[in-house]
């Protein structure tokens, strides 16, 4: 079986996320949406909360499992027999790192392939932090984020929809 990996913090996901998951899930017969424990961010949103925001996000689509992890993306990779990393690219800037982190995941596990699909052009603007700053000024998020995670969002930031 087929499985890719699409890693990220997802606080919280975007509708450029679920672009990226739902493209894939077309693509492999099984993707795991991996979120991970960023030491360098403060998440707005727990672990636990960006988990349960992909699962109700993505629940249509059956070959979509959802877990968390901490440490190296290369480590989680060769601890459950992955070899394929999803990586979504919204602009040049995006595949610049994008390139170092494929690079430096398989030097440190050389099993490791990384595919990048393009962003949808509706989405290339779109990320957690425009998504986070809308909701903090009460601003419309209903085409930035799945329906159903709009008041999740707008609480934490103490709105109201």
């Amino acid at each position: 079986m087929q499985v890719a990996v699409y890693p990220g913090s997802f606080d919280p996901c975007t509708n450029g996320h679920l672009d990226i998951i739902s493209r894939a899930s077309r693509l492999f017969e099984k993707v795991v949406v991996a979120v991970l424990i960023n030491d360098k961010k403060h998440p707005a949103f727990t672990l636990e909360e960006r988990v349960e925001m992909l699962k109700a996000a993505t629940c249509h689509l059956s070959n979509v499992e959802i877990i968390s992890f901490s440490g190296l993306l290369a480590d989680f990779m060769r601890q459950h027999g992955y070899s394929v990393i999803v990586k979504g690219l919204r602009a040049v800037s995006d595949f610049e790192y994008e390139f170092q982190m494929a690079l430096t995941n398989q030097a440190l596990n050389d099993k490791i392939e990384t595919v990048f699909i393009p962003s949808s052009s509706e989405f290339m603007f779109l990320s957690s932090s425009i998504v986070k700053e809308v909701a903090k000024y009460n601003g419309d998020l209903s085409a930035l984020v799945p329906k159903e995670l709009v008041p999740k969002i707008m609480n934490r930031f103490g709105k109201e929809k």
